[in-house]
C-alpha cells in the first residue's frame, strides 16, 4: 500500500470564543497552550483505491463543513469520491467555538469559519502529495489510568492528588476503555510515516475558567509523539467517549492545567507501547457508508413542546431574572431549541434525525463513525458482535449530531444526555440511538468482513 501524512495548521487568532463548559459563559481565548493541527492520512491501496482520514483538533464538526471539506478534496484530487474521505475531531473543549447549532456553547468568528474548511482540506491534499510505499501494522495496549464513567461510576470527585499518583484507577475501570488501539505506518526505510492513536474518554481535563487554545490530553499527547518521532504525523480517533471524563474535570484552572500535562503524558506513554508492539497486519482495504433514519421520541408532540416553552419562558420572563443565574442561562438555549422544534413541526419538517454511518477496512482493522457523541455500552456491544479482528467505534465522525445515549439513559426521559443535548441542538430527541447504531455498524461489518462470518 502507499501512504502520505501531513498536518496543516488551524489554530484560530486569539480572541475567539472557545467551545464547551456551559451556556453563554462567553469564554474568550487569550493565548495559545498548544497549536491545533488537522492531520491526515491519505491511503492507497494495492487495487489503486484512495482513502482519506482527516483528525482535527476541534470540540465538533458540522455537517456543513464536513461537505465543504470532501467537496475541497475531491476537486484538487479528482479520482477521490466524498464517501472515500472520512473527517473527525477530537471534541476538545479548548478549541474555537465552530458550530451555531450549539446554542449558548459559544458563538462561532466567521471569518474563521469561512477559511477553516479550506485548511482542513489543505492537510489532505499535502498528505496526498507525500505518498510514497508503507506497511501497516497495529498493536492492543493497556490504557487504564485516564478516565472515569460520569454515569455509572461516582469518580468525579476524587482528590487530584490522588488521580495524579501514577497507579490511580477509577473504582470501576471496566465502564471505560482499559485499552488503546494503535496502528502504524511505515516507510521503506523502516521510519515511521504516521500513526492512528484511537482510545474512548471525553478529551476534557481543563475547565470553563480556561482561556488557553489547545487540544487537550489527545492532541498534547499527539504532538510530544510527532516530536518525538521527527517527519511523523498522528491522528487521534476518539472512541466511546460520552459517559467517560477524564479523571480531571471542573477543576480550578491551575489544577487542570498541571493534570493536563500528566494525562497527556499517560496517553502518550500507551501510544509508545503501541507504535513499539505494533505487529504487520494485511494491507487490503475498502469502505462503505450507510444513510439510516434515527427514530425519536414520539412524545415530544406539539403539546409537550409548548408545555417546555411555557415552563423556560416562566423562569426566564420574571422581575427577579438574572443573565448570569446558571438557571436562566440554561432555560435560555432551551427556549430557543423548543422554538426551532415547534417551527419545524409547524412547517411539516422532518422529525426524525438522518445520520451518515461510515466504514473503513485496512486489513483486520475496521474504523466504524457516526456523527455522535457515543456511549461505552453501544461500542462495547458493537465489539463483542463484529466479525473484525481489530474493531474501532468512533465517535464524531462526519459531523455532530449530538448524544447518542446507551439504553439506560434512553429510559431516562429528562437526562442532559437524553433531552438536554438535544435542546441545545434543536433537534429532536433519540429514541432508539443504541439499537440503530450497533444494527448499522454491524451491518457494514458483515459486509466488509463477510469472509470472518463464514
Amino acid at each position: 500500500m502507499q501512504g502520505g501524512f501531513s498536518e496543516f495548521d488551524i489554530t484560530p487568532r486569539t480572541g475567539v470564543q472557545l467551545f464547551g463548559f456551559g451556556p453563554y459563559l462567553n469564554r474568550v481565548s487569550a493565548d495559545v497552550r498548544d497549536p491545533l493541527g488537522a492531520r491526515a492520512a491519505v491511503l492507497r491501496s494495492d487495487k489503486g483505491s484512495l482513502y482519506v482520514i482527516i483528525g482535527c483538533d476541534l470540540g465538533a464538526l458540522q455537517t456543513a463543513l464536513v461537505q465543504k471539506v470532501r467537496e475541497i478534496v475531491c476537486a484538487a484530487i479528482p479520482e477521490l469520491t466524498p464517501e472515500r474521505i472520512m473527517v473527525c475531531c477530537s471534541h476538545t473543549h479548548s478549541a474555537p467555538a465552530i458550530d451555531s447549532a450549539d446554542r449558548g456553547w459559544g458563538h462561532p468568528d466567521q471569518t474563521y469559519m469561512e477559511i477553516l474548511p479550506w485548511k482542513i482540506a489543505q492537510a489532505a491534499i499535502d498528505a496526498f502529495g507525500k505518498m510514497e510505499a508503507v506497511t501497516c501494522s497495529a498493536a492492543v495496549v493497556p490504557c487504564r489510568h485516564i478516565g472515569v464513567n460520569r454515569l455509572y461510576d461516582n469518580g468525579n470527585n476524587t482528590p487530584l492528588e490522588e488521580v495524579l499518583k501514577d497507579d490511580w484507577e477509577p473504582a470501576h475501570p471496566e465502564f471505560t476503555d482499559t485499552e488503546a488501539k494503535i496502528m502504524r505506518f511505515d516507510g521503506a526505510d523502516g521510519s515511521l510515516k504516521g500513526f492512528f492513536a484511537y482510545f474512548g474518554c471525553h478529551p476534557v481535563v481543563c475547565c470553563k475558567q480556561n482561556n488557553s487554545i489547545h487540544g487537550d490530553y489527545p492532541g498534547v499527547a499527539i504532538h510530544k509523539l510527532m516530536k518525538e518521532n521527527p517527519g511523523s504525523v498522528g491522528l487521534f480517533l476518539l472512541g466511546g467517549h460520552a459517559d467517560v471524563n477524564s479523571g480531571c474535570v471542573h477543576r480550578e484552572r491551575e489544577e487542570s492545567l498541571a493534570a493536563l500535562d500528566v494525562l497527556a503524558e499517560r496517553f502518550a506513554k500507551a501510544i509508545r507501547n503501541g507504535l513499539e508492539k505494533a505487529e504487520r497486519i494485511p494491507e487490503d482495504m475498502a469502505v462503505i457508508t450507510h444513510t439510516i433514519e434515527c427514530s425519536t421520541r414520539v412524545n415530544w408532540d406539539m403539546a409537550y413542546l409548548k408545555e417546555k416553552k411555557a415552563e423556560f419562558e416562566a423562569l426566564l420572563h420574571r422581575p427577579e431574572a438574572s443573565d448570569a443565574g446558571l438557571e436562566e442561562r440554561r432555560a435560555a438555549f432551551k427556549l430557543q431549541g423548543v422554538n426551532k422544534l415547534i417551527r419545524d413541526m409547524e412547517s411539516g419538517a422532518k422529525t426524525t434525525i438522518t445520520a451518515e454511518i461510515y466504514g473503513l477496512r485496512i486489513g483486520d482493522a475496521e474504523i466504524l463513525g457516526a456523527p455522535f457523541e457515543i456511549m461505552q455500552a453501544i461500542k462495547n456491544e458493537t465489539f463483542s458482535k463484529a466479525a473484525a479482528p481489530f474493531p474501532m467505534v468512533v465517535s464524531m465522525c462526519n459531523g455532530s449530531l449530538g448524544y447518542a445515549p446507551d439504553r439506560t439513559q434512553l429510559a431516562r426521559t429528562e437526562s442532559y444526555e437524553a433531552t438536554t443535548g438535544p435542546f441545545i441542538l434543536g433537534q429532536w430527541a433519540l429514541a432508539a440511538i443504541h439499537d440503530e447504531l450497533v444494527s448499522a455498524f454491524l451491518e457494514i461489518d458483515g459486509e466488509l468482513f463477510s469472509h470472518q462470518r463464514q
